[in-house]
């Protein structure tokens, strides 16, 4: 079996079609790479949102059976 190429130089040149396809290459990977970045932080954004959420949500349900306590605890006086 041999090689593609002779040498890393006639590799990056690409047999003088370079420049496609390394543009090609870049065009390629560079959408990839956002698209890969775009997810992570909008998965980092959802998942502090439902921190934010379930804390509210457990804050809220603290709050209404310390006053149903206290309304009980009024009652009976």
């Amino acid at each position: 079996m041999t090689p593609a190429f002779s040498s890393w130089h006639a590799f990056f040149a690409m047999g003088g079609y370079a420049f496609y396809v390394w543009l090609a290459v870049a065009c390629t990977l560079i959408p990839l790479i956002g698209l890969i970045i775009h997810t992570l932080l909008t998965r980092r954004r959802l998942l502090a949102e439902i921190r934010q959420r379930e804390a509210r949500e457990r804050r809220i349900r603290t709050a209404k059976s310390q006053q149903a306590a206290a309304d009980a605890a009024g009652e009976t006086l």
